[in-house]
């Protein structure tokens, strides 16, 4: 399975669909109990075995057809759940705990369920670009079939019943990736936070919720779920999220105007270390390739193409790094193969 995972990109990594040139990828996320379990926090290991079996008969009902594969995440190795982690199918919370747990994946990774992370099912449907009513549609068909085989905990008044209160309700997260590096460097970028936080809306990193901003790519999603409809807080994200691309553009165009030389500059030198480095952190290979990134998608550069840059993003993680290396390799020996392997990739050996 992660043989083959190396060999193809998620659906959110295409570098397709609406606006894809700043919006990398659209997700909403579904969080949901078992009625009659107790929330995770309270289960025992026998309950959430019971949980598993249940999912795991309803899953088999729905796709019988075979597009959904089950891991089982306790035997796995911690290299092989970070890769999960860094393809974004499983949350580093899941990943780290111990116990019956299990990840539902679509073969073309286009949606994914968690078994037993902070609710009995949190599941997820992901897209390239800003496509959230395609991403709706396939998640809220998803949920539907489930329903027919698990009685989800429901309650008129509140709605589904979660774990945590904020998911009460609709138990919806609507998130957007966005590549942000013109408001970055016009320094716009906290008034941007600032505004987006006024509006109940949470900007975190790449990795969700606890995860650092790398390379100017921010992940903003709704916090509130409770007293609005899927739908409702479906077009709130969009609608901002579509200002929020007009203001880059309008910071692209501006530098462009004003700074081409500097921009280009930044880029060539940056694609001149990726080229030449001996030893590179994962940090500075994110923050060098999305300003190669920016050059591309403001034609300053011709090379590489997007869907490049993304795998080189993807791979150059801890985890896909090291199972392209095939080995566990130290923090130094991480840098120097992270290093070895863009030189590789992008041309000069």
């Amino acid at each position: 399975m992660f043989e083959q995972m190396l060999k193809q990109l998620g659906p959110w990594l295409h570098g397709e669909g609406p606006e894809s040139d700043i919006v990398i990828s659209s997700r909403i996320r579904l969080a949901r109990n078992v009625s009659g379990y107790p929330f995770i926090s309270k289960a025992s290991e026998q309950n959430r075995q019971q949980v598993e079996e249940v999912v795991y008969r309803a899953v088999k009902n729905v796709h019988e057809n075979g597009d959904l594969f089950e891991v089982d995440l306790e035997p796995l190795s911690p290299l092989e759940r970070q890769m999960l982690v860094e393809r974004q199918l499983i949350s580093r919370e899941i990943a780290d705990t111990a116990g019956p747990r299990a990840v539902y994946i679509a073969n073309d990774e286009s949606y994914s369920i968690m078994v037993n992370e902070e609710d009995h099912l949190r599941m997820q449907a992901v897209t390239s670009g800003l496509d959230l009513h395609k991403v709706w549609d396939r998640i809220n068909t998803l949920d539907d079939h489930l329903e027919m085989y698990i009685p989800y905990s429901f309650s008129e008044e509140l709605g589904y019943l979660t774990a945590c209160p904020t998911n009460v309700g609709t138990g919806m997260r609507v998130s957007v990736m966005l590549h942000l590096p013109a408001v970055s460097i016009s320094q716009e970028i906290d008034k941007v936070f600032r505004g987006l936080q006024k509006l109940n809306l949470a900007v975190r990193g790449i990795y969700g919720e606890g995860s650092q901003a790398l390379g100017e790519f921010y992940q903003i999603s709704n916090q509130i779920t409770l007293g609005r409809s899927e739908i409702e807080l479906i077009q709130q994200v969009q609608e901002i999220v579509e200002r929020i691309v007009q203001y880059e553009r309008k910071a692209r165009e501006t530098i462009l105007a004003s700074e081409e030389e500097t921009l280009l500059d930044k880029a060539s030198r940056a694609i001149g270390l990726l080229q030449t480095a001996r030893t590179m952190s994962s940090e500075e290979a994110m923050h060098l390739l999305s300003t190669v990134r920016l050059g591309v998608n403001t034609g300053l550069l011709q090379e590489p193409g997007i869907p490049m840059i993304n795998e080189l993003l993807l791979h150059t993680q801890p985890g896909h790094l090291q199972r392209l290396m095939g080995t566990e390799l130290s923090p130094v020996e991480r840098d120097l193969a992270r290093a070895q392997y863009l030189r590789k990739r992008l041309g000069h050996h």
